[in-house]
């Protein structure tokens, strides 16, 4: 088995990502203080716990850059998770003291700064990581993001956040949509993969039926997610006004079902396209000779086509499990429930924590998913070539 080399990255993208955390920390506010959760704050730059955390961004980059050596992609991923967490607790810290002796209305929320550092500080993260663990390095970087972040959340590092402050106001309505969004997103997966598999297999035999199924998922792509949902409501209202029976196997015009079907409808193309191409891209030789030996059609999908085209099917698995995740948010428009509900909650009361809310655990599950399902990839091409 080929042993994990460490590859550095491209020499300007830490720099970049450095420069990013600095002039973010510099120039835009650290942290906002409002009066309560509806109107905006009053900017409040960043201490010396944010001054570090840019020293130590500069640090993990110049070490990322710098000529190779044996462990030094090992020390920037320390010094960039040193960074990170110098934010963390520079901004609980510095909101805690800017909350002391106000109003219990009072909020101290994370600035665009903060956000925007941390997001170069978690790039830093990813890269370091990415140059240590070549096969391994976008999942480790999720889990050590997470895990840092979580574990300063236990520690009561963030309380004074107002984000954190929020969340204590509904933490059991968010872990309720969190639940119903893995349900959402699960089921729509689950119901494009049923339907794509039998679609792919077509799309191998060509003709007028594969064209027809090929125009019709690629009309789907361009029609409005919104006139989607709106038609979907719109039909089953009418065919449950037709069968009323289908009510008793749980189908409803308004809830999970016209949002798992549309979410499902978004994800056949890739799907399909995906499915096809892993089946397809076998080598023609391995075919025939898999033929010879008298294997049937079906033998031949499953023992040749299947293994063989993996990685493929993987990768169009992996792109759809992310974008059933994002998608599965508009179930929200249609009394889905999901985190999409809390999402749009938000918009309508104008409380930004809120909508961070639902869109901050939609965004980490999709990294989380995709650095699993690439961790998968690597797995099984790292065997294939052991």
């Amino acid at each position: 088995m080929t042993p994990s080399v460490p590859v550095r990255p491209a020499a300007w993208l830490p720099t970049a990502l450095a420069a990013l955390a600095v002039a973010s920390l510099a120039g835009l506010p650290f942290l906002t203080l409002a009066p309560n959760r509806l109107v905006p704050g009053s900017p409040v730059g960043c201490g010396l716990s944010g001054a570090a955390a840019g020293m130590l961004a500069v640090a993990a980059a110049w070490l990322l850059a710098g000529p190779g050596r044996p462990g030094r992609a090992g020390i920037a991923l320390a010094v960039s998770l040193a960074a990170w967490g110098a934010l963390l607790l520079g901004a609980g810290r510095a909101a805690a003291n800017l909350v002391a002796g106000q109003p219990p209305a009072a909020r101290a929320a994370l600035g665009s700064g903060a956000w925007l550092a941390g997001l170069a500080l978690a790039g830093l993260v990813a890269e370091s990581a990415r140059a240590a663990l070549p096969r391994r390095g976008g999942f480790v970087a999720v889990l050590l993001l997470v895990g840092l972040s979580t574990l300063a959340g236990l520690a009561d590092f963030l309380d004074a956040l107002s984000l954190a402050v929020e969340y204590r106001a509904r933490a059991a309505s968010i872990g309720t949509a969190f639940v119903q969004h893995l349900g959402l997103a699960g089921a729509s997966l689950a119901l494009a993969l049923v339907v794509a598999g039998p679609l792919a297999l077509l799309h191998l035999r060509g003709g007028p039926a594969s064209r027809l199924a090929d125009g019709l998922l690629n009309g789907i792509q361009v029609v409005p997610a919104l006139a989607l949902f709106a038609a979907l409501v719109a039909g089953l209202s009418a065919l449950l006004a037709l069968v009323p029976a289908l009510r008793s196997v749980g189908l409803a015009a308004i809830g999970p079902t016209p949002a798992v079907i549309g979410t499902a409808a978004y994800l056949g193309l890739p799907l399909v396209r995906g499915l096809a191409a892993g089946l397809a891209g076998v080598d023609p030789d391995v075919l025939a000779a898999a033929r010879a030996m008298g294997l049937t059609p079906r033998q031949v999908l499953l023992r040749v086509r299947l293994p063989l085209g993996a990685p493929v099917l993987i990768g169009a698995l992996r792109v759809a499990a992310v974008q059933s995740i994002g998608l599965a948010t508009l179930g929200g428009l249609v009394g889905a429930g999901g985190l999409g509900a809390v999402v749009f909650e938000g918009m309508a009361q104008f409380a930004q924590d809120l909508i961070l809310l639902g869109a901050l655990p939609v965004i980490g599950l999709a990294l989380a998913v995709d650095a699993g399902l690439a961790l998968l990839t690597g797995a099984r091409i790292a065997g294939e070539t052991a």
